[in-house]
């Protein structure tokens, strides 16, 4: 029977309770995440773990089960408020913009 190290029971032990609020790409959007949620009094950490059969890192981020409903609603709302920020800055660009406000007509 092979023995498990004191380092991944460690890990699991730390990881029990808590719950995946989200999936992310990077470590850098986890830490956005986890700030966000603690910023709002809601205990959050990150666990990256590789995925063997795919050859990729998985990180996620996690909550403990009683606050899971809160912090969906709080990185649902942050990034409602990015999409709309990122919309308006869209359409600045585009092109669209008025010359016609700031020529002279002397």
């Amino acid at each position: 029977m092979a023995k498990r190290s004191k380092k991944a029971h460690k890990s699991q032990a730390k990881l029990e309770g808590y719950v995946v609020v989200a999936f992310v790409e990077d470590t850098e959007q986890a830490r956005e995440y986890q700030n966000l949620l603690e910023a709002n009094d809601i205990p959050a950490i990150i666990s990256e773990q590789e995925e063997p059969t795919l050859g990729t890192k998985e990180i996620t981020v996690m909550v403990s089960e009683e606050f899971l409903d809160e912090a969906h609603v709080i990185i649902e709302s942050q990034n409602a408020y990015d999409d709309f920020y990122d919309l308006a800055i869209d359409e600045d660009s585009d092109g669209d913009f008025d010359d016609d406000l700031f020529e002279d007509e002397f």
